[in-house]
């Protein structure tokens, strides 16, 4: 079974070096957990080691065919995190970390980073610890989320497994419609409904 968690690394590298619309590295991570009982403290670890690798080989080659996958809406997004990444070292380490905890897609910021040439020191250990962090919380809270998801349908009624279902179901939801890059662009707090088409 050992050979699973090379499945996961693979898995979370593979969603994140192409730059089209794939699930989150975590959402794999988290079904390949649930569905063959691996170790969490293993399997995240892989996820955000995958997710990183991914992000930066992404980064070297994305420049030449920025044109095929960004839309030119999206030149303003990719002139703010340039400026971004530009600052001094604490301060871009600081906002790749942040940017990396959204579920936001870095698709951008790391174009924006293969295009600016940015040090691969600026984005790589930052993000990967925002990653490392972020896939914490989502594969922890779907794990138990899931677990008692799983009670409530062999009819184990229990207030803490309705409490927990709830409230993971609160924080994935949270995550989702949050407004993050009205957050991180304008500093304003807001909700956004329709994340889907």
């Amino acid at each position: 079974m050992t050979w699973l968690y090379g499945i996961v690394f693979l898995s979370a590298f593979a969603v994140d070096v192409i730059p089209l619309i794939a699930p989150p590295a975590w959402t794999v991570a988290l079904f390949l957990l649930v569905k063959f009982h691996l170790h969490p403290l293993i399997v995240l670890p892989l996820c955000a080691s995958g997710s990183t690798l991914g992000r930066y080989l992404m980064s070297l080659y994305i420049p030449r065919f920025a044109g095929l996958f960004i839309k030119r809406h999206k030149t303003d997004e990719l002139k703010f995190l340039g400026k971004k990444l530009s600052q001094s070292l604490w301060q871009s380490w600081l906002f790749v970390f942040i940017y990396s905890m959204t579920p936001l897609s870095t698709t951008a910021l790391f174009t924006a980073a293969g295009v600016a040439k940015v040090k691969p020191s600026r984005t790589v250990p930052p993000y990967f610890c925002g990653k490392f962090l972020s896939d914490a919380v989502m594969i922890f809270t779907g794990l138990y989320a899931a677990a008692n998801f799983k009670d409530l349908v062999h009819g184990s009624y229990s207030p803490k497994a309705i409490v927990t279902l709830v409230l993971g179901c609160v924080v994935i939801a949270g995550f989702l419609f949050l407004d993050w890059r009205a957050l991180l662009q304008r500093k304003k707090f807001t909700f956004n409904f329709r994340i889907w088409k």
